[in-house]
């Protein structure tokens, strides 16, 4: 028989993911190694690699299929001695068709049937929207229809190709409990799907996009840190002239090599102030509070779609030039989704800078199971009192959001002091 190829797991979180494009098609031989497929995860488009030799005898699951789950089913591959067996057994139910042919008309000759049997009626047929008892063939905008109308779609007929439910079957259909219907107006409920209500927003206002991997995961998991995490925000100002000055000037010397940001420095910055104050550094867990020995920083890059968090690992140890340089390749791969699973996983602390489109000041959702997020404004000139005389500096707001049950108020006071030190001193980073 054939050897089944599966999803395969492409990271320790996935559960399910979109096969993207099949690179062989049936028939085609390949050797292990050999890349036979896209799989885009909920964060990265990455290829599978074949890891048996053979031929493939069948593709199971079409280009661009969602939600297909981890270990299901994908392909058939023949390996060697393969068509034998299968030749050998497909010969098998004609042998036994005949055997069953010829007891049946022995048995036909023995026992005639009795008059008095009646036939069995048929079944009868569901209707045509319902396939096989189980899952309603609709088209998504009625299945969101019948929800609203609380219509049961199992007692709809499909007018639709191959007996599909589609938006006029709905309309025509009357609500039966009431359950699905949105809720009464000045009236809010927390476990209804989140529909528009077509009273609001008729159905033909609007065109829906759907989620991919990178939303569907992200709405996910944000979702579950506002309502499980309990959060709090430390605001503080920072006068950045001297890292300003300090950029400028390792730029220059080093002659186009190399271009460093702020957002570089921050990253070191930060790093720095992990290690200095490691209460910070931590993560909750049911088993306890894990501190973590390596400062491993995530910063948020805005992809298509979404967001993802690649990691610079052990940042307390690099230079800002490997920062700079590794940051400006994650970034890259990250907007084209080839980022690996270890290159966007297992950061201990996140960084999240909306300084470039002008935002002043905002507050971060935590990205678990990280204890701290730090959101980075932009810097402008304002006023500032220095020796009790007004002066005018770039000053840089930032938000450090804690989890509550790993970073207490006083921890990250002290996290932020650390991190300040290093901004407004740049050369302490050095030492």
């Amino acid at each position: 028989m054939a050897t089944p190829i599966t999803m395969p797991a492409l990271s320790p979180t996935m559960e399910e993911g979109t096969l993207t494009k099949w690179l062989v098609k049936e028939g085609d031989s390949v050797e292990p190694g050999d890349v036979i497929a896209e799989i885009e995860t909920d964060k990265a488009t990455m290829e599978v690699e074949a890891v048996d030799p053979g031929v493939i005898r069948k593709l199971l699951v079409p280009e661009g299929t969602e939600g297909v789950k981890v270990n299901a089913p994908i392909a058939e591959l023949s390996t060697e001695g393969d068509d034998e067996d299968a030749d050998a057994d497909a010969e098998k139910p004609k042998e036994q068709s005949s055997e069953k042919a010829k007891d049946k008309s022995a048995d036909a000759r023995k026992d005639p049937p009795k008059q008095s049997e009646k036939p069995k009626a048929p079944a009868k047929a569901p209707p045509s929207g319902v396939s096989d008892g189980k899952r309603v063939k609709a088209s998504p905008l009625a299945r969101r229809i019948a929800s609203q109308k609380g219509v049961d779609l199992k007692s709809l007929t499909g007018s639709g190709p191959h007996g599909r439910i589609i938006k006029a079957d709905v309309e025509g259909a009357s609500g039966s409990s009431g359950e699905g219907k949105p809720p009464p107006r000045g009236e809010v409920s927390l476990i209804e799907p989140a529909l528009l209500d077509d009273r609001v927003y008729p159905p033909d206002s609007y065109d829906i996009t759907p989620l991919d991997g990178v939303q569907k995961v992200t709405a996910r998991r944000l979702t579950q840190s506002f309502m499980q995490v309990p959060h709090f925000p430390l605001t503080i100002d920072l006068e950045i002239d001297r890292l300003l000055a300090a950029r400028k000037a390792m730029n220059e010397s080093a002659e186009g090599r190399v271009k460093v940001s702020v957002n570089d420095m921050l990253i070191k910055a930060a790093a720095l102030a992990l290690i200095e104050e490691p209460d910070a550094n931590a993560s909750f867990t049911d088993n306890g509070i894990a501190r973590h020995k390596g400062a491993h920083v995530s910063v948020a890059v805005a992809i298509e779609g979404g967001l993802i968090t690649p990691v610079v690992r052990d940042a307390h140890r690099k230079g800002l030039a490997q920062i700079a340089t590794e940051m400006k390749d994650l970034a890259a791969r990250a907007r084209e989704r080839k980022l690996k699973p270890q290159e966007y996983m297992g950061g201990t602390f996140s960084i999240s800078n909306l300084g470039m489109f002008g935002i002043k000041s905002f507050a971060s959702i935590i990205n678990p199971p990280e204890g701290m997020i730090l959101s980075v404004g932009a810097g402008s000139q304002r006023p500032v009192v220095r020796d009790g005389q007004l002066a005018i500096a770039t000053v840089m707001s930032v938000t450090l959001t804690c989890d509550h049950r790993v970073v207490d108020g006083a921890t990250g006071a002290r996290w932020l002091e650390h991190f300040k030190q290093f901004v407004e001193t740049p050369e302490a980073m050095l030492l």
